[in-house]
């Protein structure tokens, strides 16, 4: 084939009901929480039992503001803020895009710990189940970010690179679906492996801090690709060259590594609690 690859006609709009008209990032947000709510579930069959399934359905409620309120003061805070101290009613309209993956994270770690605290379960036991499951959502939100031709690569001449309707009339890294294949689909074949095969849940902290290690250095490669957000200024790269998605990512990967040396030379928890709660049977 000569040339890249001209982009495919997707429709924006995934699902029209009339009254209720729901696009392609929306269904992957609602499919990936539905989704991970499930998987969470389907762990839970197996001890530990680290909280019942009422409980599962509780925690979610809690994740969702968390993802979404952390998500949108991630990206004010760390790629806008000026233009958002100028036009601070501006961070209410969400409706026209702008969230952080990043900040959605730290939504989700304070939506964890506050809830593991209020209802006396361990709080990286809720952190392992969370993590085994973020990377459904991230897999599917990207792929979303592909149909959507947002978020795209960097110039190319690779034979599977794409023009992007945005993009200009050249081809593109396709980093959506990069980053759909690494923080998306081997993360959670690995997490899944770890979680299932071996006796990482009986270490709190493991699988959580594998998950952060995993996505911080996957984010990390995917931005070589990934064509930076020029509205940061001097085409959306900092100092040396280096992007936001890069220095975001780096606490991250060493927060993981906490994780994980703190699990490895703690204790295991026991296998089964005192009396097996209500779990997703």
């Amino acid at each position: 084939m000569n040339g890249p690859i001209p982009f495919p006609d997707f429709d924006p709009v995934a699902l029209d009901l009339g009254l209720i008209v729901i696009r392609w990032y929306a269904l992957a947000f609602i499919s990936g929480l539905l989704a991970g709510w499930g998987y969470i579930l389907w762990l839970l069959r197996r001890a530990p039992f680290t909280m019942t399934g009422q409980q599962v359905g509780d925690f979610f409620s809690w994740a969702i503001v968390g993802v979404i309120l952390g998500g949108r003061l991630g990206f004010v805070s760390f790629y806008q803020a000026e233009y958002f101290l100028e036009n601070p009613l501006q961070i209410f309209a969400v409706w026209n895009g702008g969230m952080s993956f990043h900040g959605g994270l730290l939504g989700v770690v304070v939506a964890v710990f506050l809830y593991a605290r209020r209802y006396g379960i361990n709080v990286l036991s809720l952190a392992d189940l969370v993590a085994a499951a973020a990377p459904i959502g991230l897999f599917l939100g990207r792929l979303a970010n592909f149909i959507n031709g947002e978020l795209y690569g960097r110039a190319t001449d690779v034979p599977w690179a794409f023009v992007f309707p945005t993009g200009g009339n050249i081809g593109r890294h396709p980093s959506q679906l990069y980053e759909a294949g690494l923080e998306g689909l081997l993360l959670f074949c690995m997490l899944l492996a770890l979680a299932r095969l071996t006796a990482a849940r009986l270490r709190p902290g493991l699988i959580a801090g594998i998950f952060l290690v995993g996505y911080g250095l996957s984010r990390t490669f995917v931005e070589f690709f990934r064509q930076p957000d020029t509205y940061l200024g001097d085409g959306g790269f900092l100092a040396w060259g280096i992007t936001m998605g890069q220095v975001l990512s780096a606490p991250i990967a060493i927060a993981g590594l906490v994780f994980i040396v703190y699990a490895v030379t703690h204790e295991r928890i026991a296998r089964t609690s005192k009396a097996e709660p209500e779990n997703a049977r």
